[in-house]
């Protein structure tokens, strides 16, 4: 990252900003080297690793997130992810609300069967939010995916109680720990070109993102 640009971005509030759900020391490092990055090619992606990357740590319980969900990701696909620039990677991060620990156990359960099922349930549960309690989103999630989803929302379910893909979700917390994440939710990390640009907390908009990441240099 340039040194016009950072000051750029430092001058309006971009670069730590927190305005999420609930953070901070970074250093300048690579994907393949960035803590929060582990194991990236793990993680749910949209588009090709390579060019860009933005790091998102979302909780589905989080209204904040909700709001980047629908108001940012759709230009990221857009001017990222389908132009072949970079990609757009998930790492799930249940701090908010209760109902989110399960709702995470569910989506890494669906991951380990189908990934399109997994971006399925995670659109659902932000579109959805306000009508998941810690007592009905395993049995909600069950029938989500059984009509809508060639998954088995019944064993998605099941695997979720009992906790068989918790690995992954420790995996997720781990990492945002071992980089001192913290839990103001979403947590967007940026990559540009694989150098770590900067972490930002919050709906920030698409055009912050694109001022970090270069695109919009002449």
């Amino acid at each position: 990252m340039n040194r016009r640009r950072f000051l750029t971005l430092s001058g309006v509030g971009v670069v730590g900003a927190v305005a999420g759900c609930r953070s901070e020391a970074d250093s300048a490092e690579s994907v393949d080297s960035h803590p929060a990055a582990a194991d990236l090619d793990a993680q749910p992606r949209r588009g090709e690793l390579g060019g860009h990357v933005i790091l998102a740590f979302e909780d589905p319980s989080c209204p904040t997130c909700r709001r980047f969900h629908e108001d940012t990701l759709p230009d990221i696909r857009k001017n990222i992810v389908d132009a072949g620039k970079g990609a757009y990677v998930v790492r799930t991060y249940p701090v908010i609300y209760p109902w989110g620990e399960p709702a995470t156990q569910a989506l890494e359960s669906t991951f380990a069967r189908d990934s399109e099922a997994y971006w399925s349930l995670f659109d659902h549960y932000f579109a959805e939010q306000s009508s998941f309690d810690p007592d009905n989103v395993l049995d909600r999630t069950a029938t989500f995916l059984t009509e809508e989803t060639e998954v088995d929302g019944e064993a998605v379910a099941r695997d979720a109680r009992e906790r068989t893909h918790d690995d992954a979700v420790q995996a997720d917390i781990q990492a945002a720990e071992n980089a001192g994440l913290g839990e103001t939710t979403p947590i967007i990390l940026l990559f540009e070109d694989g150098e770590f640009v900067t972490k930002v907390n919050g709906s920030v908009s698409y055009d912050l993102i694109a001022e970090a990441l270069g695109e919009r240099d002449e």
